[in-house]
């Protein structure tokens, strides 16, 4: 675990240390190209799983589509926790982003089961609709953390002088280094 403290008022999101590791990873571009992606395909598949309850037309476009966000958020959840581990040290549930990935493994698990479901019939076609409705419910809620997060890493940025003439205390405050040092 890291000493640094969570992200909450008055504290930073990112260390200048960490700021720089996610500046430099590859997969913070990957997380940039999927989350995009992954909401396009969500508002996709949202609309055709909404007309499929609407008319009970289209089962199978709708569900391909959900198979296609699901594989979309298992890509994203991957690249995900391979980005924490670069950036913070652990897979999963950095400080930082903790509450986020808690809401993440509920998501992954709605979604789990709408393929368990899709996969073994074990729900009708109608009733997988309706668990990929609420397995999107929570992607949303998810989404919104993400982008708050976004929102508040563009604004340390914004706010915070360059990494090589700052650090950061143990309560998360910005110091002065001396003679620029990190």
């Amino acid at each position: 675990m890291s000493d640094v403290p969570p992200a909450s008022a008055g504290r930073l999101l990112y260390t200048p240390e960490e700021r720089l590791r996610r500046d430099n990873s590859p997969w913070t571009i990957v997380q940039g190209v999927l989350a995009p992606l992954q909401l396009l395909a969500f508002l996709v598949s949202l609309w055709l799983v909404i007309s499929f309850l609407q008319t009970g037309q289209g089962a199978e476009a709708a569900t391909i589509s959900v198979i296609i966000k699901t594989g979309f958020l298992y890509a994203i959840m991957l690249t995900g926790a391979i980005w924490e581990k670069e950036v913070f040290g652990v897979w999963l549930f950095a400080r930082p982003f903790f509450w986020e990935d808690v809401v993440s493994m509920v998501v992954i698990a709605l979604h789990s089961a709408y393929l368990y479901a899709w996969l073994t019939d074990a729900l009708g076609v109608r009733e997988q609709m309706w668990l990929a409705l609420v397995a999107y419910a929570t992607y949303v809620i998810n989404a919104l953390q993400f982008f708050y997060k976004l929102r508040m890493a563009r604004r340390e940025t914004n706010r915070v002088p360059a990494a090589a003439s700052t650090a950061v205390s143990r309560d998360g405050a910005w110091v002065p280094s001396p003679l620029g040092a990190p």
